[in-house]
């Protein structure tokens, strides 16, 4: 096997990188484990910040084994891409 971890971040919600959300959790396992949730930082908020995940994120790939990491976030083709072939924004 090429990765020892494995790492999912569920990324839902449109607000800024410090609003904490609901819909934002990440859930980790290896090899022998099966995945499961990981808890926010201690801080009076309850769930994760977008800042938050990011600043965990870099701490947990410099410092932990071979890792493949995936990302429930919504992407799009450029606008350019759009513009170019006249399809609509939406």
């Amino acid at each position: 096997m090429i990765f020892e971890r494995y790492i999912g971040i569920d990324y839902s919600g449109a607000e800024v990188p410090t609003s904490s959300l609901k819909g934002l959790r990440i859930y980790k396992g290896n090899r022998l484990t099966p995945p499961c949730e990981v808890a926010p930082p201690k801080s009076p908020r309850w769930y994760w910040t977008r800042r938050e995940i990011a600043e965990w994120l870099v701490a947990e790939l410099s410092a932990g084994p071979s890792s493949i990491v995936g990302i429930d976030r919504g992407f799009s083709f450029p606008i350019r891409y759009f513009q170019k072939h006249g399809l609509p924004l939406n």
